[in-house]
């Protein structure tokens, strides 16, 4: 999911005070988008492992659909 816009993103852009993963605050260089919305993490580590995470849940249900489109031929 990497991102092409060459916009930067702005810490006082996110959604969030906190990195979701570790509870700690977020910043300025461990930012992405998710559903049009900044999110902040603690450090790009912690952004990377969401970035993973989503690639994963994404493929997951793209499977997901296409067996059920399959299925109602």
């Amino acid at each position: 999911m990497t991102r092409t816009d060459p916009t930067p993103l702005r810490i006082e852009d996110a959604v969030n005070e906190l990195c979701p993963w570790s509870g700690k605050p977020i910043a300025a260089d461990s930012l992405t988008l998710y559903n049009g919305a900044v999110v902040g993490f603690c450090n790009p580590g912690c952004r990377d492992k969401f970035e993973r995470a989503l690639s994963h849940f994404e493929g997951a249900l793209q499977a997901r659909r296409a067996a059920s489109a399959g299925l109602q031929e």
